[in-house]
């Protein structure tokens, strides 16, 4: 299996044999049950979709109900599909846990970072903003000049402007796996990773 599916739940430390500091974000990783396998001749590419949280049957529409009762599988929160290679092909209802993992091993992880609203450039883009005397009143967290007038008459598409902060996806490559917790289900991954408590995430080998 290539990856799991996870949540975010925090950031600690723990020390190594020679007493270092590492700081680490415990993400509780699966249990991750297969949904479905999608193939090339049937779908025009090689895949398989995994299910990850527990939902209520109330809660889940008809066609999502149709999806988890044909593959078997109670239905799930999450659903993530990662790429297979050709010739593997797991079975639908079977569950992956941070088994699949070893202390030592490097992953990466895509999630949405923290969402921080409308924000202004100094907090944006770390602007150093205007003189604090000298006669400025109201410009202190100004972004300042954006474009010339005569030429070329207008603003470069790109420039960095106040505007939507955070909530976008980040992919982080080769973290390292520090430790792993299989009775709780959870790996300890030096350094920080993108997103809120709670937050979704997927792991990729």
């Amino acid at each position: 299996m290539p990856g799991l599916i996870g949540k975010k739940v925090g950031m600690t430390r723990i020390f190594d044999l020679k007493g270092h500091d590492i700081p680490v974000t415990v993400i509780q990783a699966g249990p991750c049950v297969v949904v479905q396998v999608k193939t090339k001749n049937k779908d025009g590419y090689d895949s398989v979709q995994l299910g990850f949280g527990d939902k209520k049957e109330s809660r889940t529409n008809k066609p999502m109900a149709g999806h988890f009762k044909k593959g078997n599988v109670s239905p799930k929160q999450y659903l993530v599909e990662f790429p297979l290679k050709r010739g593997r092909k797991p079975k639908i209802g079977t569950s992956y846990t941070v088994s699949l993992f070893k202390e030592g091993d490097h992953v990466s992880v895509r999630g949405v970072s923290k969402g921080k609203g409308f924000a202004g450039v100094v907090k944006r883009h770390g602007f150093k903003g205007g003189p604090k005397t000298h006669g400025q009143s109201n410009r202190l967290r100004a972004p300042g000049s954006i474009g010339q007038s005569s030429d070329p008459s207008r603003v470069w598409r790109g420039m960095k402007m106040p505007g939507h902060m955070g909530n976008k996806k980040i992919f982080l490559k080769n973290l390292e796996v520090v430790k792993i917790d299989e009775s709780n289900n959870c790996l300890f991954i030096k350094g920080a990773i993108p997103g809120a408590r709670n937050g979704i995430v997927t792991l990729l080998k």
